[in-house]
């Protein structure tokens, strides 16, 4: 299922430029996707969100795990990834990805405390970038359920390629930084790949007075 590299690079250099920061770019083909899928410890008929998913490659794969009886949403603000993740999953007949396109800068078409487990893959730079990240990151716990899983994964503090310039890259720091505020509480960090690593939080949320 995970692409070649070369067919990932010949992707992202065929970006619109009017497309949003990042479009048509994945790491699925960068990192070791059934670390990444198992780490997220995915299981049968559980919610699971992919934020800004593109073409919804992790979406994909996380299907067949999840099962009929789970749910996983995949938003991206590019339209044309959407519409091409829809018709992969029509292609394939999987009924468990409901796709839309959803603007990260506000709120996103999701119940509240109906997610468990959230991943957001090579896109905390970008949104940094847009200065969205604080909204994204505020929709994502939002939607999570208590003690639910984010995993965000990022590419490492070196030189590319692959990859955003160094100084766009965030460290594991600055992405316990962004996300504590929110009621994020770090689990841990994983290398997946010579390139990207991923870290994992638990939402422990605020509970209102009785």
């Amino acid at each position: 299922m995970v692409r070649t590299f070369c067919q990932g690079f010949k992707d992202r250099m065929n970006i619109d430029k009017s497309m949003p920061p990042g479009a048509g770019k994945s790491s699925f083909d960068l990192v070791d996707a059934e670390k990444v899928l198992g780490e997220l410890r995915l299981k049968g008929g559980i919610t699971f969100l992919d934020m800004a998913c593109g073409k919804g490659e992790y979406a994909l794969a996380a299907s067949e795990i999840i099962g009929s009886n789970g749910l996983i949403h995949a938003i991206d603000l590019w339209e044309e990834g959407i519409a091409e993740l829809r018709r992969q999953a029509s292609d394939r007949n999987i009924q468990n990805i409901r796709a839309k396109v959803a603007d990260l800068r506000g709120r996103i078409p999701i119940a509240d405390n109906s997610v468990d487990v959230c991943l957001m893959a090579t896109v905390l730079h970008d949104l940094v970038g847009t200065k969205a990240s604080g909204q994204a990151l505020r929709e994502a716990a939002r939607v999570l359920k208590e003690d639910g899983l984010l995993a965000i994964v990022e590419f490492k503090k070196i030189d590319g390629p692959p990859g955003p310039p160094i100084h766009i890259r965030l460290t594991p720091e600055e992405v316990e930084h962004l996300a504590a505020p929110y009621g994020f509480v770090k689990k841990q960090v994983i290398d997946v790949g010579p390139y990207n690593y991923m870290m994992t939080f638990v939402i422990k949320k605020m509970r209102k007075p009785e």
